[in-house]
């Protein structure tokens, strides 16, 4: 049996836009999600929408990475200016590495830190463009090198090879 999503009105917008920023907080981020599908079948190019539904994929990195990561990055060419797409970039990138670091099994390493290193270069590109007084680039990449810092394990893969312990 499948079931066809009811469409929503315009009207409704802003009220579900607030109800999916909500249930972010509230750690529920299909929820969220869903509600973004929904505000986007009605206004494609919401802003609002399109960066709440990046966001809401990326929470859920710790649990479905492989088919989030794509979702997510499939909506950052929606968003209207440039900066945005750099900025967003960047955030998939930064979540997708603190979910492989979080997950810290073996070899997650190497993906992690190539994650890290490409959410700076994302938000180095963003910094660029960024608004005059928005410093949120500087503040996401700066956090990306406290992280590494943090973790000297985390090394580009190849340089981080197992060596196993026979003592």
């Amino acid at each position: 049996m499948e079931f066809e999503p009811k469409p929503i009105s315009r009207e409704a917008v802003p009220a579900a836009l607030d109800k999916a920023h909500r249930y972010r907080l509230l750690n529920e981020p299909s929820a969220a999600e869903s509600i973004c599908l929904d505000v986007l079948a009605v206004e494609p190019d919401n802003a609002q929408a399109l960066e709440t539904i990046i966001l809401a994929l990326t929470d859920q990195f710790d649990h479905d990475t492989a088919a989030a990561v794509p979702r997510a990055r499939a909506y950052v060419p929606r968003l209207a200016d440039e900066y945005g797409r750099h900025y967003f970039s960047g955030i998939i990138s930064e979540r997708q590495a603190m979910a492989a670091l979080r997950r810290s099994t073996l070899g997650a390493s190497g993906p992690a830190y190539a994650a890290f290193r490409d959410a700076m270069h994302w938000y180095e590109s963003a910094e660029q463009l960024s608004p005059p007084g928005n410093a949120d680039a500087i503040l996401r990449w700066n956090t990306c090198a406290r992280v590494l810092a943090r973790h000297p394990a985390l090394a580009p893969s190849g340089a981080d090879a197992y060596e196993p312990s026979f003592d």
